[in-house]
């Protein structure tokens, strides 16, 4: 996971370090990068910068809806679509969705968590937009 700290285009010497001790097999992930104090932002122009890098980029959906705090992370789960769609159609290569069959009672991540029943249309939703990209010859 690209820190939430790190610029996307920096993300490239991590991917140097993993690749110097023999690492092959490399994904990459964004989840936002921090804003302000409570708050984590995402902006999709970092997905083309670290597709540059030559390694399939994933979108955590999730952690990149949440607002860290002290004693409970909150989040903003009604935005998961939206950044999905954003995500998918600046070429992220996968999706990471937590899940759960009642977010509310979630020991972790509640406010985040998309409804187990709702992910199947979710993902259907998101395909469209999968093969306009890969159709699409300025990516």
């Amino acid at each position: 996971k690209k820190g939430q700290f790190l610029a996307p285009e920096d993300a490239g010497f991590v991917l140097e370090k993993l690749f110097s001790f023999g690492s092959k097999q490399v994904l990459l992930t964004e989840r936002g990068t921090c804003f302000g104090y409570r708050d984590l932002v995402v902006d999709m122009r970092g997905i083309l910068s670290m597709r540059s890098l030559g390694v399939p980029i994933v979108f955590d959906v999730t952690h990149s809806l949440q607002r860290p705090g002290g004693e409970q992370t909150s989040g903003d789960r009604a935005s998961a679509a939206t950044l999905a769609r954003a995500a998918v159609a600046a070429g992220s290569d996968v999706l990471f969705i937590e899940t759960h069959e009642t977010p509310e009672s979630a020991l972790s991540d509640a406010a985040t968590m998309l409804p187990l029943s709702l992910l199947k249309t979710f993902v259907e939703d998101l395909l469209p937009i999968r093969e306009a990209f890969l159709k699409c010859s300025l990516r």
